[in-house]
């Protein structure tokens, strides 16, 4: 693609407290191998205490790319918007602060939107590290089959349609389409953003040639409550939207849903209890599968503990969609104090 026809790009990086990762970020995106005046990122703060913020002014005072924005509401998709209302770019990107980018991710982006017209947004594979053992721990888990089902944009290795995918680069004409993101969803904003997508007859392409890294939670309390949010936040997400989960999404919530009732079942029925021994024996079956094949991709010493990962993963977003059901469903109650560690992040 000559340079003079290579589109404005505006990448928006919602943040908040990402003092440890937002300069390596940032930086990461000014040195992609794309033209100066045709980029801008647009760093939407919300605002935050640990010196992020000061980060951020700094590297804005030497280069006029980056800006500054303010959030006060302290969500992703009310960063997102912000940033979306004044984006010159006819491209848009969402990076996250603790994420990092090569110097192909924008151009290999733009080139993918332009080598597949038909498709609203274009993506690749996220790439999942850390700095500590828990967190490398689950960054591998999450990178297992076992752990995250089918969702190819976390897995590689893949090119062609999908239903979703991270850091993905955008049309700024789909906004037009489908409007902005949806300010009530603490968690699935993309999600919910890239369904939108599909139901309005759009398509995600996703490419091999794009590649981004994502720094994974460092402990294991964290990681639950960002699982049990993204469960939780995907069933009110399906209620708005009319439609049921896909498999991958829907596997949680009926493993956990099978284990209350077979498990008040087994009670009184001694067939129920052995409904119920088999489902573990197989769910326990899966999960020695998922640690022996880590141990061989990375090593025992992280798949020790990849077990409880695994069950951290499944049962959080399960009992999460349980709530979800109860909060939203049957007791129909819509508005949610949004907690103030609710990351801006995926």
């Amino acid at each position: 693609m000559p340079e003079n026809a290579q589109p404005f790009v505006t990448v928006i990086m919602p943040i908040r407290n990402e003092m440890d990762f937002i300069a390596r970020g940032i930086c990461s995106i000014l040195d992609n191998d794309y033209p100066r005046d045709k980029m801008e990122i647009l760093v939407v703060d919300g605002c935050s205490n640990d010196g992020t913020r000061e980060i951020v002014e700094k590297i804005a005072t030497k280069d006029e790319r980056v800006i500054l924005l303010t959030n006060t509401a302290k969500i992703v998709s009310t960063a997102l918007n912000i940033g979306l209302r004044v984006a010159q770019g006819e491209i848009f990107i969402r990076i996250d602060g603790h994420a990092e980018v090569p110097p192909d991710f924008i151009i290999n982006s733009v080139r993918c939107l332009s080598e597949h017209p038909e498709a609203w947004v274009a993506g690749g594979y996220l790439e999942t590290i850390a700095n500590s053992y828990v967190g490398q721990s689950i960054a591998l888990t999450m990178q297992s089959p076992i752990g995250v089902g089918n969702s190819r944009f976390r897995l590689g290795n893949y090119e062609g349609w999908v239903d979703t995918l991270a850091f993905g680069a955008h049309h700024k004409w789909v906004i037009d389409k489908i409007g902005y993101f949806d300010e009530e969803l603490v968690r699935n904003q993309d999600d919910e953003f890239n369904l939108r997508i599909i139901l309005a007859g759009g398509k995600i392409w996703m490419s091999k040639l794009i590649r981004s890294i994502y720094y994974s939670r460092s402990s294991l309390e964290k990681l639950w409550r960002q699982y049990f949010q993204y469960g939780f936040w995907r069933i009110r997400t399906m209620q708005k939207h009319k439609k049921a989960a896909n498999l991958r999404q829907a596997v949680p919530l009926l493993f956990i849903s099978s284990i209350i009732l077979l498990g008040i079942g087994s009670c009184y029925s001694e067939t129920v209890r052995l409904f119920l021994t088999a489902e573990l024996v197989v769910y326990f079956f899966g999960l020695l599968v998922g640690t022996v094949s880590i141990a061989c991709k990375s090593g025992w010493r992280y798949a020790l503990i990849s077990p409880l990962i695994f069950l951290i993963l499944h049962f959080a977003y399960g009992l999460g969609s349980l709530w979800g059901i109860i909060r939203f469903v049957l007791f129909k109650r819509w508005k949610i104090q949004r907690p103030e560690d609710a990351r801006l992040s995926r």
